[in-house]
């Protein structure tokens, strides 16, 4: 495990993985990306981060069994 590993926190660590997602070319084209529960993810994480997610406007969040499936639309520009 790498030193930076180390001392980041298991939400950083689950915040960096969905960043990845959702930045994704092919979740960009889309404007969605799905979100999968890893074994190890704390759910005081998951629901924290999803809680955090859903306060913008722009974004759907649509239920998974095995984690959840984001949608957005980006607002024209004025």
């Amino acid at each position: 495990m790498t030193q930076q590993a180390a001392s980041t926190t298991s939400y950083e660590q689950l915040g960096a993985r969905v960043s990845r997602a959702i930045n994704a070319p092919a979740a960009q084209r889309s404007r969605s990306a799905v979100l999968l529960r890893a074994e190890g993810d704390s759910p005081e994480d998951w629901t924290r981060l999803l809680d955090e997610i859903a306060e913008n406007d722009n974004v759907t969040i649509a239920w998974r069994d095995d984690g959840v499936q984001l949608f957005w639309t980006v607002p024209a520009e004025d």
